[in-house]
């Protein structure tokens, strides 16, 4: 273990082939945990994948660019398993690199791990930048199921608006937690009331719904299956409403039997891996891109990342009793 003042040394002495070898050991070393869990820890593995950009102020970090925001950095690609919030694939990418890019490679990394490791069902998620249409057919002749979130372009905005109005239905969404005790009173809401006050532009959910209909990407042999969520928008100046608007919020998956308001909630579960990414930034600091190459910065991710994983470990290896 290298003292902390010679850290960028250390980390600077990584090749690719030796940043693989290392994430493979931490999950050789997952899995023996994963092994010690319960035959209901095994029903199924959802893993989530998202890029997230790494602010550099260096000016002479090999690999660092432009990302889209204007912000000079990284672009990591964090693929997580949702079910235990713990981060089994990094990979460091330049900042102007697209999102998605290299996920179809660790998406079918992390699937090999989860099923060797005793998974019986595997499902990939992911928002607009990670459908990875040329894909699809693989995964699902492989048994897996998709969530991915897909562009409201404008041809499926038209398919979801020659949709009858009877083939909608109402989202319901479960509560966020159940009362344990007796309901109490809601505060004043004070965001809510200075925006009145100030007469700002408010925007205020009216309605949720949900439908369905058959769509077959370009890039795809077959139709899957579109679920759209439909938002139905007040827009208003301070108190005074002005009118409703509408926007669609698309999912293409494979799992043609889950009813569309749960594969509507599933995808939006995925925003847990925010919370994730988050403890990788702020937490254990794995995105500090204190070293001045791509890899060796990726090496440091990895391993600043491991303190994470093994907080989760150490919680999944203690007894529930206490």
């Amino acid at each position: 273990i290298p003292d902390p003042t010679t850290a960028g040394d250390f980390c600077r002495r990584f090749e690719d082939a030796d940043l693989e070898a290392l994430q493979r050991a931490i999950n050789e070393a997952r899995t023996r945990v994963w092994r010690a869990q319960p035959a209901a820890f095994f029903d199924e593995a959802l893993i989530d994948a998202d890029g997230t950009l790494a602010a550099t102020t260096g000016q002479c970090k090999d690999g660092m660019d432009i990302a889209y925001t204007g912000v000079w950095g990284y672009h990591p690609l964090v693929v997580s398993l949702a079910n235990t919030q713990e981060p089994l694939f990094l990979e460091n990418r330049s900042g102007n690199r697209p999102s998605s890019e290299g996920a179809a490679a660790r998406f079918d990394q992390a699937a090999a791990l989860c099923r060797a490791a005793g998974f019986r069902r595997v499902t990939f998620r992911g928002d607009t930048d990670f459908t990875q249409t040329t894909e699809l057919d693989r995964w699902d002749a492989a048994g897996i199921r998709f969530v991915f979130g897909a562009d409201a372009r404008a041809n499926v905005i038209r398919l979801a608006e020659a949709l009858p109005q009877k083939v909608w239905q109402p989202l319901e969404r479960a509560p966020r937690y159940t009362v344990a005790t007796e309901p109490r009173m809601r505060p004043v809401n004070v965001k809510e009331a200075i925006v009145a006050a100030r007469e700002y532009e408010n925007l205020i959910l009216k309605a949720e719904a949900v439908a369905e209909f058959a769509y077959q990407p370009t890039a795809c042999t077959q139709p899957y299956r579109m679920v759209v969520l439909r938002k139905t928008i007040t827009v208003a100046i301070g108190a005074l409403r002005l009118f409703d608007e509408v926007r669609y919020f698309f999912y293409l998956t494979n799992d043609r039997q889950t009813p569309a308001a749960d594969v509507v909630c599933l995808a939006n579960d995925r925003c847990h891996q925010e919370n994730l990414i988050d403890q990788l930034k702020h937490g254990v600091g794995a995105t500090r891109m204190p070293v001045d190459t791509l890899r060796s910065n990726g090496a440091y991710m990895v391993m600043a990342a491991l303190a994470w994983t093994l907080k989760a470990w150490f919680a999944l290896l203690l007894p529930e009793t206490g």
